[in-house]
This record gives C-alpha cells, structure tokens and sequence, in this order.
C-alpha cells in the first residue's frame, strides 16, 4: 500500500493507494509544531475509520510547502512505517521545469503538473485553491512554464474580517443569488465569491494571451468546486489531482 501526503499551510492532504487506486483520502490541519507521536495518534485515527493497517504501508510519497513539518513527518515515518520517506521536489519530477530556479517551484505546483500533463496531454492552466491560489502553466510539450500566485480567497475573506471592525466573519459555501447584495452578509459574499472569480478568469485570460496553444483549464484544492460553478474559465474540477500525482512519482521512485 502507498501513502501520499500533500502538506499546505493550511491542510494536510493524506490518501491510500492500493494498486494504483485510491482506497481512502482525508484532509487534516497542518499544524507545523505536532511531534511525530501526535501525527501518528490522528492517522491512526484515519486508518481506524476505514479499518486499515499502517502496517501495510510499504512507501510513502510527500510533497510539502511547510519547512516545520519535515523533521516531523519523517520521524513519523521512520518510527511508525519502518521506512523513510520520498520528499518530492524539482530533482525528482521527470519534466522540464523553465523556471529561472526550479528550487522556488512548490511540490504541490510540480505534483499537480505531472498529474494533469499525465491525464490530459496538452497545454494546460492548472488552478490550485489553498492557502495561496496559484496558477501553473504547462505548454504542450509538457513542459513547466512558470505561473502566478495570489493570495487565497480565505485569506482574503479572513483580512477583510480583520480590518473592517463592523464587518462580520461568513461563510463562503454558497453564493449569494444576486451580486447586488441586500444585507452586509450577502454584500460581502457577492464581493468576496464574485469578485474572486472575475480574478481568476481574468488571470486565466491574460494568461492565454501568452500560451499557443489555447491551454485547457483545469481546477483543484478546496474551494475549486465552488469557483468552478461560478468560473467562465475553468473547463474540469480534479479533486483528487495532486494525489494522482504523488501516486504518478512514486511508480517512478519505486523503480
């Protein structure tokens, strides 16, 4: 059995494969001061829903944008898997990467470009909601171009809540029905959901502007669901896209 581990800022995205299906997946916070005995009791708690042995666990692939959480997942792994851990990076992903540093590029950005090229073989705008949104350009020699980041739309719904003293805290699962808002609740959500949106196809416009040919526009991370209804831009939600790329490297690193 193979456990993949994407590790955000904000969550921590664990899955189980098991000849090349995945069997179960959950999302944990990232929480960077956690010893490898506390990680360990809240997969053992994972594992224990779906009756499965860590025991099983023969590799384990992790990509990781939070420095913190490298000292404890590899305790982890080595204490309770008997076996280190493959940490993904530019090193060990088998695509051109035309970044002027290859080293800046995140894991998650490398994972998520070598699922999508993988799935759709072609030019590619890849929309990744976390903590940041970020947006990754593959051209269609499947190469990695480059892209952009944002802040997310958490963090930014999460600033105006800060800054604005008469503004409450919403929640963002539902749009509002109109984008004029009738009440400060519904303002805000117009704002914060519509406003986003025009960002990223904005963003993803301009970005086509560059790229030949026109890339295909796919979505993932938390919020992609969401976006994707509401997007003129976004042609396909993968949820599960960065751990079919973990899944992806790790048949490269096992042979």
């Amino acid at each position: 059995m193979l456990l993949v581990l994407d590790v955000g800022n904000t969550q921590t995205v664990a899955g189980l494969f098991e000849n090349r299906r995945l069997t179960a997946h959950c999302r944990l916070h990232t929480e960077p001061k956690l010893t490898e005995d506390e990680f360990h009791m809240h997969l053992a708690h994972f594992f224990g829903r779906y009756s499965l042995n860590m025991a099983d666990i023969k590799q384990t692939v992790i990509s990781c944008v939070v420095p913190p959480m490298v000292r404890t997942l590899d305790a982890f792994c080595r204490k309770y898997l008997a076996h280190s851990p493959h940490w993904i990076g530019p090193d060990n992903v088998d695509m051109p990467i035309r970044y002027r540093n290859p080293a800046e590029v995140g894991a998650d950005r490398l994972v998520n470009a070598v699922a999508a090229f993988s799935r759709y073989h072609t030019s590619l705008v890849i929309i990744d909601f976390g903590t940041a949104t970020t947006f990754d350009c593959i051209s269609e020699q499947g190469e990695y171009l480059g892209g952009a980041i944002s802040p997310g739309i958490g963090i930014s719904a999460e600033a105006l809540f800060q800054r604005a003293s008469k503004l409450p805290r919403v929640e963002l699962f539902n749009p509002p029905a109109s984008a004029i808002g009738k009440e400060t609740a519904e303002s805000m959500k117009s704002g914060i959901l519509y406003g986003y949106t025009e960002l990223v196809d904005g963003m993803v416009r301009r970005i086509k502007k560059e790229m030949q040919p026109e890339p295909r526009v796919i979505a993932t991370g938390g919020l992609a669901v969401l976006i994707g209804s509401l997007s003129e831009t976004i042609e396909e939600v993968e949820t599960e896209l960065t751990l079919e790329g973990l899944r992806l490297i790790s048949e490269k690193l096992a042979g």
